[in-house]
């Protein structure tokens, strides 16, 4: 979404780095480059101009004049406003406090009412609650059938009294609902209301006509972030004619340039409450504005990827593998699978390496990265027997061949998973015991890679032996034995992991080592 903007910043911020201060020349290129990169993403021109103003204002103050590094204080500033600009604060739901909690949708057609009445559903659910939903979209045609559908996908009931295709009154169906709610003690109710394909006298009175009818503790306005500056139209549109309490965004996960994200709160004063980014009903949460912030400036989402491993793993079963690590040859391809899985249970594999830092000058290659690879390993290791998973090491060549035929995969490919998987065993048991990665440095005081003062000391002790080697008196020996040297040390380099230099790296075998799909090898590089 925010793409061609975290682009055109991250090229900015690229020309202040190793400037020790910052001239007024440097801030005004810098400000005009930010208003160009935020008018390119479909922001509101006020927005823009009170951004703009905001950040020039205080990059010539103090706090950037007087800084060790001028250029990441802009950075942390950008940052700052921001947030501020996206609500500052995570807003969070009202919750009534006696009876049912009643939150109202509104919006134009398409934007995603009715989905994202089913995925609010099912985050409450999560949270604890027993929501119903109200099918009061009587206009659409199977609107009430589509509710119904993901009602039972999601496992929530659905209040329908009236089949819709335009009969039926909404208001009625509406208040109705909070009776029904009451009998069968739901304690919130979710109201799909009708839209239009813009805005309209007729859509407003119905929507104002069903807010009076039921008084809902929460109005939310539901936007497509792809529509880009016409949201903000739409959005002031709805504030005055229905009113609402706070903003939902839908399509976050599109191709717009996401300048509706950053317009409507400063445009409406209303804040963003909550964020839909994809197709599956999971794909939902609360809006962060600073974890959007960061978002944006490339600076990944650490928070929200630590949330989503704590919903999807299993603690005890991590645990368990854990223990095997510690244990030689303890972790078997079924642990690995199960670990697998779980992974599987955080959803794409390029929306989780778009939430690390500093993976937006990868875009390309998670874009291209194929997700069906972690399903041909599944084949392959579901078409082993449980003895050979517990020890691959009887795969012997009529194994592999059978396994392959099974798998619908060729022998090569089961050839490639068995080594790789050995490799990144040993890895990852050296790793669990302290004994650091293969190949690579020891780092003092980082365990499991190779820290600690023990791994220090042999690591100084080595060095220390190495440096008394003598050297010959005799100019040809010594020339020869620095000839020698010189070829080691060549020898070294081509390992794939072991100059430090970087030069003659085999990241393509590095990546196979690690265990990665080839596609990673250029996030080694």
């Amino acid at each position: 979404m925010f793409a061609t903007l975290s682009d055109r910043l991250a090229d900015t911020f690229k020309n202040l780095r190793g400037k020790g201060r910052l001239s007024e020349a440097d801030i005004d290129a810098t400000a005009r480059e930010i208003r160009i990169a935020l008018l390119e993403a479909d922001v509101a021109l006020p927005v823009v101009k009170e951004f703009v103003g905001a950040v020039k204002e205080r990059a010539r103050s103090e706090e950037v004049s007087g800084a060790l590094n001028p250029a990441q204080q802009i950075i942390k500033i950008v940052h700052e406003e921001l947030v501020t600009i996206l609500g500052g604060e995570t807003r969070r739901l009202r919750y009534a406090k006696s009876g049912p909690t009643v939150i109202m949708l509104a919006g134009l057609q398409g934007a995603g009412k009715t989905t994202l009445a089913a995925k609010l559903a099912l985050w409450l659910k999560e949270q604890g609650k027993t929501p119903m939903l109200v099918a009061a979209d009587l206009q659409r045609p199977n609107a009430v059938q589509q509710l119904q559908v993901n009602g039972e996908r999601v496992g929530v009931p659905v209040f329908a009294p009236e089949p819709g295709n335009g009969t039926g009154d909404p208001v009625d169906v509406a208040r109705a609902s909070l009776e029904e709610a009451r009998r069968k003690v739901h304690d919130v109710v979710i109201i799909d209301t009708a839209g239009r394909l813009g805005v309209d006298e007729t859509l407003m009175r119905q929507a104002a006509d069903i807010r009076d009818a039921v008084q809902p503790d929460e109005v939310l306005f539901v936007v497509d972030a792809m529509i880009g500056q016409d949201a903000v139209t739409t959005a002031q549109a709805f504030l005055d004619g229905v009113g609402y309490d706070g903003v939902v965004l839908t399509k976050l996960d599109g191709d717009a340039r996401g300048g509706a994200a950053l317009s409507i709160r400063s445009i409406t004063g209303k804040p963003v409450m909550f964020a839909s980014s994809g197709e599956k009903m999971t794909d939902f949460d609360l809006f962060h504005p600073d974890r959007m912030a960061s978002r944006i400036l490339d600076m990944g989402d650490m928070l929200t990827l630590i949330e989503q491993a704590e919903k999807a793993f299993d603690s005890e079963q991590s645990l368990k593998a854990a223990e095997k690590l510690a244990t030689k040859g303890g972790f078997t391809l079924e642990d690995f699978l199960q670990q697998m899985m779980q992974i599987r249970k955080l959803g794409s594999m390029t929306k989780i390496m778009g939430m690390l830092p500093g993976m937006g000058q990868f875009r390309d290659q998670l874009e291209n990265f194929d997700e069906r690879e972690i399903d041909r390993i599944q084949a392959i290791i579901q078409s082993m027997t449980p003895a050979e998973r517990d020890n691959p090491k009887i795969i012997d060549g009529s194994r592999r061949a059978r396994i392959a035929a099974g798998s619908g995969r060729q022998v090569s490919d089961v050839n490639q998973l068995v080594d790789r998987f050995f490799e990144a065993r040993k890895m990852m048991e050296q790793m669990a015991r302290g004994g650091g990665v293969p190949g690579m440095p020891g780092m003092p005081g980082m365990p499991g890679l190779g820290g600690g003062k023990r791994a220090g000391a042999r690591q100084a002790q080595a060095k220390g032996k190495k440096g008394k080697k003598r050297v010959s008196g005799n100019p040809a020996k010594a020339a020869q034995q620095k000839a020698q040297q010189k070829a080691a040390a060549a020898d070294k380099g081509a390992n794939p992991f072991g100059n430090p230099d970087g030069a003659d790296i085999d990241y393509e075998k590095a990546a196979e080592q690690l265990n990665l799909p080839k596609d990673f090898s250029q996030f080694l590089k």
